[in-house]
């Protein structure tokens, strides 16, 4: 097998005091969407952040395109091709959608082509092109923090559950978006909560629970087993339309 994008291997995370991952063993294959599952409290948010460098890998191994990142910090992490678009999206709202996009941009300037990609997916940012972030919408604010990892070719996108507290209509906007994100072979690491968007665009999938990674496979098999779905989340997917 083709050695895969990023791997976690034994990684435990303390915060202060507290132990929160413990021994996360984690693969995201090259060219795919991994959908990171679990319920609220079981490590998700801590393992993203971990990858980033934003909290230090406390014992384990992270590889990134066979490198070991555990100990490197978050703007080497970012400089090696890894974009992340945290829960409360960080988008700079007294700055307009251009300015906003322009500081994820290495040079200051736009690509033609990648800025057209963006449009592509999020056409509404066009319009609003030169508005204040800050009076967008929650699923403007969305695309916008998505934008900003994608304005420039990245190696992997890590999205923290990007359609919390999203109308349903701008979910499944979003959910087109990453389909499109998907057919041009970016690799993905999505943490998500919403079970439909999980279940339309996983490729693989990994369940935490208590801060460890308690199952792992493809997301066609988790989607299609009740029981499992039940025993590792406490409902079924089926019931998430």
């Amino acid at each position: 097998m083709p050695e895969p994008l990023l791997s976690l291997e034994g990684v435990h995370t303390h915060i202060g005091r507290y132990h929160i991952l413990h021994g996360v063993d984690l693969v995201v294959p090259e060219g795919e969407l991994t959908v990171l599952l679990g319920r609220n409290g079981a490590g998700k948010t801590t393992t993203l952040r971990t990858i980033m460098g934003l909290w230090r890998a406390s014992a384990g191994t992270i590889r990134f395109a066979g490198q070991d990142i555990t100990a490197a910090v978050t703007p080497d992490i970012a400089r090696l091709g890894i974009a992340y678009v945290p829960e409360a999206m960080g988008i700079f709202t007294g700055l307009t959608v251009r300015e906003n996009l322009v500081l994820a941009t290495t040079a200051g300037r736009f690509d033609a082509a990648r800025l057209d990609a963006v449009f592509a997916l999020f056409p509404v940012l066009k319009t609003k092109w030169h508005d204040a972030a800050g009076g967008l919408s929650g699923g403007q604010k969305q695309m916008l923090a998505i934008s900003r990892a994608i304005v420039e070719a990245r190696r992997l996108i890590v999205v923290d559950e990007p359609t919390k507290g999203l109308a349903p209509a701008v979910i499944e906007h979003l959910i087109g978006g990453f389909r499109m994100l998907k057919e041009s072979r970016t690799t993905i690491l999505l943490v998500e909560q919403n079970f439909h968007m999980a279940r339309s665009l996983g490729d693989g999938v990994a369940v935490m629970d208590d801060g460890r990674v308690v199952h792992a496979g493809r997301m066609a098999d988790l989607a299609a087993d009740e029981a499992l779905q039940s025993r590792l989340l406490g409902l079924s997917l089926a019931s998430h339309q």
